[in-house]
């Protein structure tokens, strides 16, 4: 019985509002708004980047249940903004969470599904008897330039979920990919921003992928829409998810607990895990969670969960690390011209 071990969530507390970013370039915040859904963002601290995000994100975790991290086997971090182009993120992470130096790390990349990713490769090697428990995160301070779509959304946090097979929180039951040759999104070496088809990465780009990986989930298991009491999807904007919830079935209620993009914005490889963090958050014993991640290039992950009574047992504590609620609530907000120093758009002269 693989699952959910533990998890664990961090967000800077920094935000800048979506009308702040269309003052500056002259548009039209309410258009934004009304066609995103989103309404601020989550801005790292200066001294924040992917592994400190990811770091705490870990910490977080271990502090609700109490787990030797010498028996963590392996460390995968997923991003698309990782601090160095060579130098693994996830060496950072073990060392500070203090994994044993016999663990298997490696810094994952599949747009915004490479948390996701590590979920599934975390699942085999647990699974296979090769790890006790191993540690997948998505975390990133994406990337938007400036003017761009994306600077509306293009957000900061991350999520990690220790999995292993001893009295899971959450068993994961099932999960199955959904992958194909869709260049919707792209960013080539060595250049600062990323790239994008515009509203090709709507369909065939989002829609196209997570409905697939869905409807081979739903098939697979002879399931529906009716038989979970929780579904998350990657988030993107507000409007994405919901438009494929409902077609694949899903109410709005469904879905509530974890759509998050609104006020935090799109955290890429962060997004659909913080959702699932912030479902689990709220999750009884006895619910069924539906998960479907999205990264652009492009794939979906797929995952058929079940909450267990050890979620309310006494080796777990969701109090003892805050919950994905807490660290949105009471933001920092901040000007467009602090944004951007935070950002690294703009630096000072040496």
């Amino acid at each position: 019985m693989v699952g959910i071990i533990t998890y664990g969530v961090y967000i800077p507390r920094y935000r800048i509002k979506v009308e702040e970013i269309a003052k500056v370039w002259g548009a039209n915040a309410s258009d934004i708004t009304g066609g995103l859904g989103v309404f601020e963002k989550s801005v790292p601290d200066l001294d924040e980047d992917t592994a400190t995000i990811a770091v705490e994100a870990a910490r977080n975790a271990l502090l609700r249940r109490n787990i030797d991290p010498v028996k963590i086997g392996a460390v995968y971090v997923g991003s698309e903004s990782h601090p160095y182009a060579v130098k693994p993120t996830a060496c950072t992470v073990g060392e500070a969470i203090g994994s044993t130096p016999r663990m298997m790390a490696a810094d994952f990349e599949f747009a915004c599904k490479a948390g996701t990713a590590g979920i599934q490769t975390c699942m085999g090697l647990a699974k296979s008897n090769m790890i006790e428990y191993g540690f997948a995160i998505g975390s990133d301070v994406a990337q938007g330039a400036p003017s761009d779509a994306l600077e509306y959304t293009a957000a900061a946090g991350g999520a990690a979920f220790l999995i292993g097979r001893q009295d899971p929180i959450a068993r994961i039951n099932h999960t199955c990919s959904f992958t194909t040759d869709t260049p919707d999104f792209w960013r080539r070496e060595g250049q600062d921003y990323p790239r994008h088809g515009g509203r090709f990465t709507g369909d065939p780009g989002y829609f196209k992928h997570v409905e697939g990986a869905s409807r081979l989930m739903l098939e697979e298991l002879g399931k529906s829409a009716k038989d979970y009491d929780y579904a998350v999807f990657h988030q993107p904007n507000a409007k994405f998810p919901q438009k494929v919830a409902k077609t694949l079935g899903f109410s709005i209620d469904q879905i509530k607990p974890g759509l998050v993009v609104p006020r935090l914005g799109n955290t890429y490889s962060g997004s659909c895990m913080i959702g699932l963090a912030a479902t689990l958050d709220i999750a009884k014993a006895g619910d069924r969670i539906f998960v479907c991640s999205f990264g652009s290039g492009a794939g979906s992950d797929a995952f058929d969960i079940s909450v267990t009574d050890v979620i309310e047992s006494a080796d777990f504590n969701r109090a003892s690390a805050p919950s994905v609620e807490f660290l949105l609530k009471n933001p920092v907000y901040i000007q467009y011209a602090q944004y951007a120093k935070h950002k690294g758009k703009i630096v000072m002269q040496e």
